[in-house]
């Protein structure tokens, strides 16, 4: 009776212990710095909150051009991360909200429809936290470096090109790479065709951006680290520079305004956009079009359903806990469904600002929702006199960082063959993000099979079916077809466990090493590795601890080395 009792004690304590505090932390990293949070920290969280808001809003207007959707959806999808990351997420750093990559991928698939935008989030928060309460974070480990560095150069390239209509003055500019080059360039030929007002206000504010940009750096080694509040010239450089984003829109719309009131419409405004906050309600599960036909929900995922698998694994690359992050986004892609929102993620840059600026506690991410809110409430009708130029400029700068030219001579210098996964996907996504993916992860997934399949004949690593056909031919053919037979010694201390397929094949390797009277030896297995081997009674099977030991073995010899 006592085993019994033994074992429910056990589940007992499992269970108290998925309900403890310690447990319940976990899932509220809220309920670990919250009850010791200082006055102090709340100072830096304001100015971490103001600096990352005045960041967010010019940014989050320009990513909803990328996507395709009005300047007032960014906006919509900024504010809720800061709220649910504050109680859900694990890093005081890291803010979520629109990107440059998400916007891209999304303008893919929603068509400029709001609508499946909306049902696109939900959809992305369903699968995110579904993975994160399973325990699926890991498979987000798949993606290898080159496959994320070559979606993220081409991404770049694409972004930045389909900015250059808007910084020209472009009509009609076609959303697919290669016919972006052709009506660009091919389309439209000759001066004629550019807005002069928007091609200057555009270059003045690419410039501003990148004199900015450049007075941050000059500042030294330390720059990255130097908050926002310090005094002197430095710390009103690096401020200024910080919110070079906000600066540079805020003067190109005053201008566009003062030439508005007048009557003169000389550049490319953002336009109409709707005013105060955006309505609480469930996410769309139908669309009705002007012309009375109804889209289903089933239509709608059909579409968005698969965009919504490509979107999720696609996260920045600030690690910290795998499944919590992923819980806390997927919770915001949800929240944000209810509010017009169109999928988010963590945006390295302004997580940047963000650990630059001193913030101590996540609740910077709250004042960061507040300004956006206050945006939302009473600057929308300012937002109309926005220069498409000057987002253009914005988001040319914000994705330049995202090419990264040396990465080529990096896999050249490392890893020779790792060039394969880049290459797919860098090229692909020029076609379609998706298939440069795709064939990214293929082509990785590839090689790290090879891997496996095609071992050295020292088993560095497992040892399982898809290597075994490789080694069995490999050791019959430098062993046992040669002039003269040869026993051999194989080294398995690497070889954590076996498989069906292995067993089966080692079976009929022995055998034939005894046909020739030669033996097989085996080194290094571990205990339950050689138990599997001993309860299927292979023949002829050999193991001792050492490789010297077999070696003597072998020889017959004494072995000294």
């Amino acid at each position: 009776m006592d085993r019994p009792l033994l074992a429910a004690g056990s589940a007992r304590d499992r269970i108290v212990a998925c309900c403890s505090y310690g447990a319940l932390k976990a899932w509220l990293p809220i309920l670990s710095w919250l009850p010791r949070y200082r006055l102090t920290w709340l100072k830096m969280d304001l100015i971490a909150g103001v600096t990352v808001g005045l960041t967010v809003v010019p940014q989050a207007l320009a990513y909803a051009e990328v996507a395709g959707l009005p300047v007032q959806y960014g906006l919509y999808s900024a504010f809720v991360g800061g709220f649910v990351y504050c109680v859900f997420g694990t890093s005081k750093d890291v803010t979520l909200g629109p990107t440059a990559i998400m916007s891209l991928l999304c303008s893919y698939y929603v068509d400029r429809d709001p609508v499946f935008a909306v049902l696109l989030t939900f959809l992305c928060g369903v699968i995110q936290t579904s993975m994160a309460i399973l325990r699926l974070g890991f498979l987000l480990d798949f993606i290898s470096y080159p496959v994320i560095k070559g979606f993220t150069s081409a991404a770049a390239i694409t972004i930045g090109f389909g900015q250059l209509k808007n910084l020209l003055g472009l009509q009609n500019i076609s959303q697919q790479f290669f016919l972006q080059v052709y009506d660009t360039f091919l389309q439209h030929k000759g001066p004629a065709v550019l807005r002069v007002p928007d091609v200057t206000l555009g270059l003045l504010c690419l410039a501003t951006l990148v004199a900015l940009t450049f007075m941050k750096s000059s500042l030294g080694p330390g720059s990255d680290d130097l908050p926002v509040h310090v005094r002197g010239a430095r710390g009103l450089v690096w401020s200024f520079s910080t919110v070079r984003n906000a600066l540079v829109v805020i003067c190109a719309t005053c201008l566009s305004y003062s030439f508005e009131v007048y009557g003169h419409h000389l550049f490319t405004i953002t336009g109409q956009t709707s005013a105060g906050l955006p309505p609480f309600q469930a996410p769309p599960f139908s669309e009705t079009t002007p012309n009375g036909t109804v889209i289903s929900f089933n239509e709608i995922v059909l579409v968005s359903g698969q965009s919504a698998s490509l979107v999720t694994p696609i996260q920045n690359d600030y690690r910290i806990d795998g499944n919590q992050e992923l819980f806390a986004i997927g919770l915001t892609n949800i929240m944000g469904s209810f509010v017009s929102a169109y999928p988010v993620t963590g945006s390295f840059g302004r997580t940047a600002v963000n650990s630059q600026t001193g913030v101590c506690t996540p609740a910077g991410g709250v004042v960061t929702s507040v300004i956006v809110l206050l945006s939302l409430a009473f600057l929308m009708p300012v937002f109309y006199y926005i220069p498409k130029a000057s987002l253009a400029a914005v988001i040319i700068c914000a994705v330049t960082p995202m090419f990264d030219y040396r990465v080529i001579a990096k896999l050249w210098r490392v890893k020779k063959p790792d060039l394969l996964p880049f290459l797919a996907t860098f090229l692909l996504s020029f076609w379609q993000v998706q298939y440069g993916i795709v064939a990214g992860v293929v082509v990785s997934l590839g090689m790290l099979l090879y891997d496996v399949a095609r071992p050295q004949l020292k088993l560095d690593s497992g040892l399982r079916f898809p290597a075994m056909q490789y080694l069995s031919q490999m050791l019959f053919s430098k062993a046992l077809t040669a002039s003269s037979h040869r026993s051999v010694v194989l080294d398995c201390c690497h070889v954590s466990g076996v498989d069906y397929t292995v067993v089966d094949e080692l079976r009929d390797l022995l055998r034939q090493f005894q046909q020739r009277g030669e033996v097989l030896i085996f080194t290094g297995l571990s205990n339950s590795v050689l138990e599997v081997l001993l309860e299927a009674e292979l023949p002829g099977l050999k193991h001792v601890e050492s490789v010297e030991a077999a070696l003597q073995a072998v020889s017959g010899t004494p072995s000294y080395n």
